[in-house]
């Protein structure tokens, strides 16, 4: 499909966490721009009221994207009312806080079955569609924590973040002879519900009050509210997807940038200054050689 012939045709948008934050602001950006929405939550009940207006452009359905067989069967109803699926949209997901050493591992495991196996689902689900129609966009919502990660009590939510980049980096590949694009989004802080009532704080052991302790009392618990406006991320992804070309990640807010910056730089010093000692493992290269010298 040309840039141009994508950004006048009408284009079916399947959007997963509808009900607020990033998912709620793209819904109404979508819609604004005069595309379908199909907006999925677990309780869609409230969404569904506040949509009235957009009429028949927008259909919301419950969705519990753990639940493979609710994830095929969202998928399977999107189709009977419109048709196709242009864009789809992997947003739902949550984050709670706590120590690797102290965390519940059933909670650990229930955050990585929405924020990893969720994507795997719905994506899944959509893949064969996709296939057929020879065109689509999945835009997967990650975080700049999936591109640079060390962010103390969140290790489970940056984990899966880290695995739903690779995912996509190896389904971009099989999928390119089918049309179907795949763009990651990566914001950093955002005034959303993301730190708030739909995270939960565990207690901190004293042990890492200077880590995870210092972080809630950085982010998580200030009043201040996140530099990033969810609107303006909305309408960057509508524009963005409508174009010819996307980009394989999508930054978006000032620390994002820096922060992404300032990794890959750090990145290719320590790749730099390692270099002969990681050539030398293969058989045909000079061994031994120096380790690289230790700062003082």
């Amino acid at each position: 499909m040309s840039e141009n012939a994508r950004s006048t045709q009408q284009q079916v948008w399947f959007i997963t966490g509808s009900s607020r934050g990033f998912g709620r602001a793209l819904v109404t950006a979508v819609l604004d721009a005069g595309d379908l929405v199909v907006a999925t939550a677990r309780r869609p009940e409230t969404l569904a009221k506040e949509l009235e207006e957009y009429g028949d452009r927008v259909l919301t359905l419950p969705l519990d994207v753990t639940s493979p067989e609710a994830a095929h069967a969202a998928i399977d109803v999107a189709l009977a009312r419109f048709g196709r699926i242009d864009v789809l949209v992997n947003n739902a997901g949550y984050a709670n806080v706590s120590p690797v050493e102290t965390a519940d591992d059933d909670d650990f495991r229930a955050q990585f079955e929405t924020n990893f196996w969720g994507v795997y689902n719905v994506t899944k689900a959509a893949l064969p569609t996709l296939r057929r129609q020879g065109s689509g966009t999945v835009v997967q919502f990650s975080s700049v924590g999936g591109r640079v990660g060390g962010s103390p009590g969140i290790a489970s939510y940056q984990a899966a973040k880290f695995a739903v980049d690779g995912f996509s980096r190896a389904l971009a590949a099989e999928t390119a002879p089918f049309g179907v694009r795949f763009m990651v989004v990566e914001p950093s802080g955002f005034a959303t519900d993301w730190a708030g009532s739909s995270m939960t704080v565990h207690p901190v052991p004293e042990a890492y009050d200077e880590t995870v302790g210092a972080m809630n009392r950085m982010v998580r618990q200030s009043t201040s509210g996140g530099a990033g406006d969810p609107e303006r991320a909305a309408e960057i992804i509508v524009r963005t997807v409508r174009r010819g070309q996307v980009p394989s990640h999508l930054l978006l807010g000032v620390n994002a940038v820096t922060m992404a910056l300032d990794y890959s730089r750090r990145q290719l010093a320590e790749a730099g200054a390692w270099e002969e000692v990681s050539r030398s493992a293969d058989f045909a290269e000079p061994y031994p050689v120096e380790l690289p010298p230790q700062e003082a």
